[in-house]
């Protein structure tokens, strides 16, 4: 078995397309409108076929969106190695969003960094395999 996809709601679906496409290397498919449903989406799709699915609907609740709550936490995007964590992580915080953890070694063996979508939703950024504490 494998998770099919993620699906998020968000308020703006052009900037949040356009984030995981310019940073992350998606492919976005074309918008999807159901105009009786007032439901929109897109679909991105990353290199390894894993799917993303941003979502637009009239009436949706947008939450606060604290750090340690129930539900939906963070997103992780794996890369390359940890020279890649460290430069998208630049890069991304060069064009002006937040960083909420620089680069760095976890407690569990893994190199990543956490960043905020255009909405605020934490993607983490982790160098492909597990590496020893040093």
């Amino acid at each position: 078995m494998r998770i099919g996809h993620v699906a998020i709601y968000v308020n703006d679906m052009e900037r949040e397309r356009d984030f995981f496409v310019k940073y992350f290397g998606a492919k976005a498919s074309s918008k999807y409108s159901n105009f009786q449903t007032n439901f929109s989406n897109y679909w991105l799709t990353f290199d390894n076929n894993t799917e993303l699915e941003i979502m637009q609907r009239e009436g949706v609740i947008d939450q606060p969106k604290g750090t340690y709550r129930t539900g939906y936490h963070h997103l992780a995007i794996t890369v390359m190695d940890r020279k890649e964590v460290d430069e998208l992580t630049k890069r991304i915080e060069d064009d002006g969003y937040s960083v909420v953890r620089a680069p760095r070694m976890t407690g569990d063996k893994r190199y990543e960094s956490v960043v905020l979508d255009p909405e605020g939703n934490e993607i983490e950024i982790i160098a492909e395999g597990i590496f020893d504490v040093k």
